[in-house]
């Protein structure tokens, strides 16, 4: 499948590898499939490209390699909407946002909502875990 994309231009995409949210972004209602990128050769950083629109893209890393600590548990609803049978084709990711603060960028990780994808059928969705352990800003 062909996409056209502002960031990256016009890319063929593998059907098989196209990403189904069963449940929106919040605040994104009508972009459900989308596809994973590189960021480039070497870099932790993946793109969440929208398949539905071309401006929407997600900056996103494997939490893991921010902190080696972290951990949650998947509850037994979203394991059954997403199908996800075994826990090694569960991938975890966490958006990044990065803003200018003062002279020098601030790189943060959204760790209180992360993607769950299941890597054998492509569902995934995010899910809330409990804003007294995870935060929403979590410097990089």
């Amino acid at each position: 499948m062909k996409i056209e994309t502002t960031r990256f231009g016009t890319l063929e995409i593998d059907d098989n590898s196209i990403i189904y949210f069963t449940r929106a972004l919040p605040g994104f209602p009508d972009a459900n499939r989308f596809a994973l990128l590189p960021h480039r050769e070497d870099s932790p950083f993946l793109w969440l490209q929208s398949i539905e629109d071309p401006e929407l893209a997600f900056l996103v890393i494997n939490p893991f390699a921010v902190n080696r600590e972290y951990s949650y548990e998947i509850p037994d609803s979203v394991q059954e909407e997403l199908g996800i049978t075994q826990a090694e084709s569960v991938q975890t990711l966490v958006l990044v946002t990065v803003r200018k603060d003062g002279d020098s960028p601030s790189v943060t990780a959204n760790m209180l909502g992360p993607v769950v994808i299941n890597s054998e059928n492509m569902r995934a969705r995010q899910i809330v875990l409990d804003p007294n352990i995870y935060d929403v800003k979590y410097r990089i």
